[in-house]
């Protein structure tokens, strides 16, 4: 069924300018006499079995409206035949419904707003809106947020629906929120109507139906006259059994009807097929011809038997269905024999914006959707959307979801519309939540709900917005729909979690040596809960592996094996019924079952350091990555999914092992992933005086090739920040940050690169600048800095979310480690007299000697970079690099 939510009885008080109008008429002076009139504030709603009968009472309405010089505005977005045409005191404003709900409802409050108040309206048959939004549901939430507010403004609004179009829920929810509702019968060559609703007026005969007798309508008042009358009525019409459905509903049973009967044609199923995918899977065209492509009418039944509430299943939904069904459909895979089945429940999107008109915060989410609202009011939308209520009817159906998994582990995660598709992958922009789901059914639905309004609120999270700013989606309809999860794992002693986790690359840029190929792939990989392979994790480092060259590594030597490589594990601990992380030695020291043979190499240099008899483990992945098949599976599928896509991919997945060590893969998401490729060769110039030169460095950068001219260079001192005491001081380096980027604003005009100790975007301030993406990302470069002193180090972030962020951005990553051979860093030029930040920002005067801004536009500095040698050089030119 389709979600169904309470009646809520609405009381609308605006005597002061109602009282006195006198009555409004309808052009009717019979239809007049039976409702006693329009008042100002009415919206009514017609219901009826044509549009030609809506024309009916629209017209005379429009006529007399504009021979009293009335303004009419025409609401036009449906696809029946005009109802009005244009004239000097009636006003078009055509719209398309297919942007989406928020678009749509957006553009009728910017119309409403700017006309003001007294205006008469006619709004096209909110039935067509079906076609576009394909439920009753989103048709309910735009009446209920429309009506109140032209109500507010003293306006007149004509809407209509179509009989047995929309389910009896439907036009409940239309009958609570409107003044006037009113049936309109055509039956035996008589005309005849019935008002069901008529606010603030009264008359003993007004709510029994009328016949037309000439120019009035007469009631009628004998029980069997009007028995006879809707019998008949209702005969001709679709049983109220179907009408108790949503449009959606019918359409899945129309879906089942063609798969359970045999000759049905495959261009039949085919195009059933594609009218669903427009209403659960995308917009997107590319995504829906791989949808065309890879999931069947089948699949769909299959989706909807695990949907809450209507709309679209989101992103990163989409791409786990698809990808799963690419891999299982290309044969010399053979997915089928280690792939875990997965076991999902999808909250429709239209349970987001429910859950927002429900609460009563859709006028604070139109204020927050403009310029001056955007960012400033967002906090405060946050704050609410932590903390709404669902009806009941939604919380029952989460009951199911949590009656299903039982006291298993379940992730919610997010998964909105626009998440994971071409050019647009929101990565870690929106929140997904671990549920170690212990307890009483109802402290579990508890935690479960607490969940979802996190995921909710993170829509309004300041870096989800500065993403869909900076692409252009600030307008662009973006509903939540969440993705919920069984995790994926086992318990271990107290524990739960995967074997390995990890995140695969099927085009790897970053490559660190000249025998590797980009075109292999590369992977990410941790032991236990992914969170570690798709974040930035202070202190931690996961097993970054190219899978041609697999245990080749970018350090050498047991010291830095040791070092760079996974020390915490991520967990979900089951007594304390919450997300841990604990120490890679304690785990191991309570004697749990993983496969250490398998993820792990035996440290024997500090098992003799420190005396003890108990093995340490480094965590390494090696035999996994050289044996088992491992490693050309994984590769055979990024490939599979790549050539699918047509376009380099990025997953998430997990591996657990059985008894004898063979492997099960879960594939938990897939989404394209922007790359630029390698790019034309550099030659990178040999001859550079030294004093020229700014920094170089061999290996230890990311973004292809490239050779570019520099107008800006930011750069944060080391053991100048390093010396900052208060985790205060070091936050405000972090805001002054983000005001000059914010000033750099156009990279295309102000090329500039961004260098600075350690990690950019730690939470940590003690091992970086603890900056967030939105205030680094009009940056061109982006250099991080070893500063041994104070062991702040940087990390070759490849496949997180950080990564996916600087891909996105366009921005060249480097590391520089000022003790490793072939690095050179000249201090006389970074130490020299720049620009003083006081110039551009006055007051972060007290941190002049911290950040220094060198502008250089004009000056012939350049940045180039060559992947087949290795080398990265920023260094004053007269002339351009040579390119091959």
């Amino acid at each position: 069924m389709a979600c169904a939510w309470p009646r809520r009885k609405r009381r609308f008080v605006h005597k002061d300018k109602r009282e006195g109008a006198g009555m409004i008429s309808t052009g009717d002076k019979g239809l007049d006499q039976v409702i006693t009139g329009l008042q100002l504030g009415d919206n009514v709603v017609w219901q009826m079995d044509s549009i030609d009968d809506y024309r009916g009472v629209v017209l005379p309405f429009v006529k007399k409206s504009c021979e009293e010089k009335k303004r009419v505005v025409y609401i036009r977005f449906a696809n029946h035949k005009p109802l009005l045409k244009s004239s000097k005191n009636v006003v078009t404003y055509r719209l398309d419904a297919s942007e989406g709900f928020e678009s749509f409802s957006a553009q009728i409050n910017r119309i409403i707003r700017k006309e003001g108040e007294g205006v008469y309206y006619v709004f096209d048959c909110l039935s067509d809106l079906l076609f576009a939004w394909s439920n009753d549901l989103m048709i309910g939430n735009f009446f209920k947020i429309t009506c109140p507010f032209l109500f507010e403004l003293h306006t007149i609004a004509y809407f209509s629906i179509l009989r047995h179009r929309h389910s009896f829920m439907t036009v409940a929810r239309i009958r609570d929120t409107t003044q006037l509702l009113v049936d309109v019968y055509h039956h035996k060559n008589n005309y005849y109507i019935h008002p069901l609703k008529v606010w603030n007026r009264y008359s003993p005969t007004m709510f029994l139906p009328h016949i037309r007798k000439g120019g009035r309508f007469v009631p009628i008042a004998s029980s069997g006259d009007t028995a006879r009358l809707f019998s008949s009525v209702f005969k001709s019409g679709e049983r109220s059994v179907k009408q108790k459905l949503d449009y959606w509903d019918r359409l899945f049973m129309k879906a089942e009807d063609l798969c359970s009967r045999a000759g049905v044609s495959r261009a039949k199923r085919e195009q059933l097929a594609g009218q669903i995918s427009r209403l659960i899977i995308s917009r997107d065209e590319k995504i829906l011809r791989l949808a065309e492509d890879y999931l069947t009418l089948e699949d769909f039944l299959t989706i909807r038997s695990r949907m809450i509430g209507t709309g679209f299943i989101g992103g990163k939904s989409v791409g786990m269905l698809v990808a799963r069904n690419i891999l299982l459909k290309e044969k010399t895979l053979q997915a089928e024999k280690f792939f875990e089945p997965h076991d999902s429940f999808y909250v429709g999107s239209d349970v987001f914006y429910t859950y927002i008109v429900e609460n009563g915060w859709w006028k604070e989410l139109m204020a927050q959707r403009t310029k001056d609202g955007y960012f400033r009011l967002a906090r405060g939308l946050r704050d609410k959307l932590s903390g709404g209520v669902f009806p009941e009817e939604i919380k029952e159906q989460f009951r199911r979801i949590i009656d299903y998994f039982g006291q298993s582990p379940i992730i919610v995660r997010s998964s909105s519309l626009l998440e994971d598709s071409y050019g647009n992958v929101f990565a870690g922009k929106y929140e997904s939540v671990f549920l170690v789901n212990q307890g009483t059914p109802e402290e579990r639905l508890a935690a479960f709900l607490g969940a979802v309004h996190r995921v909710y609120a993170s829509t309004m999270s300041e870096d989800a917005l500065a993403y869909r700013l900076k692409r252009g989606l600030d307008k662009v309809d973006e509903q939540m729909a969440l993705l919920v999860q069984r995790v994926s794992g086992a318990f271990h002693k107290g524990y739960f979690f995967p074997d390995v986790a990890g995140v695969g690359i099927s085009y790897n840029t970053f490559v660190w040596n000249k025998s590797m190929d980009p075109e292999a792939g590369m992977l990410r990989l941790v032991l236990g809960l992914g969170t570690r392979a798709v974040n930035r994790v202070e202190g931690d480092y996961p097993r970054i592996a190219a899978l041609d060259e697999p245990l080749l590594k970018a350090h050498a030597g047991a010291g830095d094996a040791r070092k760079f490589s996974q020390h915490d594990v991520d967990v979900l601990h089951i007594k304390e019924n919450a997300f841990q992380t604990v120490s890679l030695d304690d785990l191991l020291g309570k004697k749990i079952d993983v496969h250490l043979d398998l993820i792990g190499t035996q440290d024997h240099e500090a098992q003799g350091a420190d005396g003890g008899q108990e093995p340490r483990w480094i965590i390494t992945f090696d035999r996994l990555l050289s044996q088992n098949g491992f490693r050309q599976k994984m590769q055979k599928l990024l490939k599979a999914l790549e050539k699918a896509y047509g376009y380099p991919v990025d997953i998430e997945f997990t591996v657990n092992f059985k008894e004898r060590g063979e492997f099960q893969l879960n594939l938990l998401q897939c989404r394209p992933m922007l790359t630029k490729g390698l790019g034309s060769r550099v030659v990178i110039p040999d001859k550079i005086a030294e004093e020229a030169v700014v920094f170089a460095s061999s290996g230890h950068f990311m973004g292809g090739n490239i050779s570019l001219a520099i107008d800006r260079i930011i750069y944060v001192d080391p053991q100048a920040y390093c010396a900052i005491e208060s985790q205060s001081g070091k936050y405000d380096i972090a805001r002054a940050i983000g005001d000059i980027n914010r000033q750099v604003s156009d990279k295309e005009k102000c090329a500039a690169i961004l260098l600075g100790p350690g990690r950019w975007g730690t939470s940590t301030p003690s091992l970086g600048v603890p900056v967030s993406f939105a205030e680094i990302d009009n940056m061109s470069v982006l250099g991080e800095l070893a500063f041994s002193g104070n062991n702040v180090m940087p990390e070759l972030s490849y496949g997180t979310h950080f990564f996916q962020d600087l891909v996105e951005s366009g921005i060249f990553y480097l590391s520089l480690y000022p003790d490793n051979q072939g690095v050179y860093i000249n201090h006389n030029i970074l130490d020299a007299q720049s620009k003083t930040l006081s110039e551009y920002f006055p007051q972060y005067k007290k941190y002049e000697h911290v950040i220094r801004i060198f502008d250089v536009k004009d000056k012939g500095v350049r940045l180039a970079a060559d992947i087949m040698t290795q080398k990265v050089m920023c260094y004053f030119s007269e002339t351009e690099p040579q390119k091959g």
